[in-house]
C-alpha cells in the first residue's frame, strides 16, 4: 500500500510539472531579437500607466515626426507627446485613454487636418484632438461630449480610403465594438455618429484597421486575433486568424499595421504573455511569419509585458530613415515605464528572406 501510494505521488508530481513545463514552452522560439535605438522619457508615475503609441509624419521634415503616446495615471492623465530622440516636448491634459491612434488629411473647415482620437475612461465620452504642425503640439477639437453606449477599454481609428470617411472604434471588457462615423459639425470641430456595433465573446484592447484593404483586426485579449470588415456596413461575422498557441501567449494586445505598399505588408501583434511581437502578412489570409523580441544593448533594456504598438514604414530621420517600431515597455530599468524606438531595418533584417523596407509609400 505504501509502494502504491509513493508510485502515485510521484506519478502526481512528474504529470504536474510535465503540464508546467507544457504551459511554459507553448509558443515557439522567436526567430531572433532586436534592441532599441532610442527611448522615451519615462512617465511621472511608478504605476502602471504608459499604455499605447502612434506616430506622426512631418509632412516635410521626417525628423520633426512625434510620437503621441497615453499616461492613464490617475492624478495626472493625458498625451504625452515627443519628438524622435524620445524628449517630452509636450503633454496634454485630459482623461485617462489607454489607447490614441491617428489619421491623415480630415478635412475641416476646408482645411486637411491630422487628427487623434482616443477612448476617454471615466467620463466613456471620445476625445478628438488635431496635430498643430508648427508648435506639434495638440488641440482638442471635440464638437461635444461624444458620449459612448459602452464602458470604453481600447480604441483604434478606420478611414476608408474610397470615400474619405473618418471612423473611430471603441470596445470594452465585455465583448462590445461600437463604431463611430466622425465627421465636420459646420464649425471645423469633429463630431460622431453611432454606425455599428460588433459583439465578441471575451474582453478586447488592441485593434487596428487597414484603410486601404478595408480590414479590422481585432484582439480578443485570452483567445486571440479576428478580423471584419472595416465598412459599417459589412459583415459582421469575424474570422478567427490566429488563436493561443505557438505563436501568441496571452494576452494578444497592441496591433499595428506595416504597409509595404498598397496591398502587401504586415500585421503586427504583441504577445504579452511572452515578451515577442508576431508577424502575420497583411494581404490574404494572414499568413504567420515569425516571431522576435526586443533586447538589452549597452545603454537601453529590452521590453517586457507589452501593452501597445506602432509601426510606421516613412521616414522619421536619421537612424531611422527607413522607419520605426514603437513599443510600451512595463518595466523600465532606469524609471517608470515608457515607449522604446526600434529601427524597422533592424527587425526586417531578422528574418529570411528578409521583410520588406519601404519608405516611399506615403501613409498621407
Amino acid at each position: 500500500m505504501k509502494t502504491n501510494f509513493i508510485t502515485i505521488l510521484f506519478f502526481s508530481i512528474f504529470i504536474f510539472v510535465a503540464l508546467k513545463c507544457e504551459k511554459k514552452h507553448n509558443t515557439l522560439e522567436p526567430d531572433g531579437a532586436v534592441s532599441a535605438i532610442f527611448e522615451t522619457e519615462p512617465v511621472g508615475s511608478s504605476e502602471d500607466t504608459a499604455d499605447d503609441p502612434c506616430v506622426w509624419v512631418h509632412p516635410t521634415d521626417p525628423s520633426l515626426s512625434i510620437i503621441i503616446g497615453t499616461d492613464k495615471d490617475e492624478n495626472s492623465p493625458g498625451l504625452r507627446v515627443y519628438d524622435m530622440s524620445g524628449k517630452q516636448i509636450y503633454f496634454t491634459t485630459n482623461e485617462k485613454a489607454n489607447n490614441v491612434d491617428i489619421r491623415y488629411g480630415m478635412v475641416l473647415a476646408g482645411k486637411k487636418t491630422d487628427i487623434i482620437t482616443a477612448g476617454l475612461r471615466v467620463s466613456n465620452t471620445l476625445g478628438v484632438y488635431k496635430v498643430n504642425p508648427e508648435s506639434r503640439t495638440l488641440t482638442s477639437i471635440s464638437a461635444r461630449a461624444i458620449k459612448l453606449g459602452i464602458e470604453v477599454y481600447g480604441s483604434c481609428m478606420y478611414k476608408d480610403v474610397s470615400t474619405n470617411i473618418f471612423y473611430a472604434i471603441v470596445n470594452d471588457k465585455k465583448g462590445n465594438v461600437e463604431q463611430y462615423k466622425l465627421f465636420d459639425n459646420g464649425s471645423g470641430l469633429v463630431d460622431a455618429e453611432l454606425v455599428r456595433t460588433l459583439k465578441l465573446g471575451g474582453q478586447l484592447e488592441g485593434c487596428v484597421a487597414d484603410d486601404i484593404l478595408g480590414n479590422l483586426y481585432i484582439g480578443e485579449e485570452e483567445h486571440g486575433i479576428w478580423k471584419y470588415d472595416a465598412s459599417p456596413s459589412g459583415s459582421d461575422n469575424g474570422i478567427l486568424i490566429d488563436t493561443m498557441g505557438p505563436h501568441i501567449a496571452p494576452d494578444v494586445e497592441g496591433l499595428t499595421i506595416y504597409y509595404a505598399n498598397e496591398s502587401s505588408g504586415y500585421l503586427i501583434a504583441s504577445s504579452q504573455g511572452d515578451d515577442t511581437y508576431v508577424i502575420y502578412t497583411r494581404e490574404g489570409q494572414n499568413k504567420f511569419i515569425g516571431r522576435f523580441s526586443v533586447v538589452d544593448n549597452n545603454t537601453i533594456d529590452g521590453t517586457s509585458s507589452t501593452d501597445g504598438i506602432d509601426v510606421c514604414n516613412m521616414s522619421l530621420g536619421g537612424q531611422l530613415s527607413n522607419g520605426a517600431f514603437i513599443v510600451q515597455d512595463d518595466v523600465n530599468d532606469i524609471g517608470n515605464q515608457n515607449f522604446k524606438i526600434i529601427s524597422w531595418n533592424d527587425i526586417a533584417s531578422l528574418f529570411n528572406p528578409p521583410l520588406a523596407v519601404n519608405n516611399e509609400w506615403d501613409i498621407r
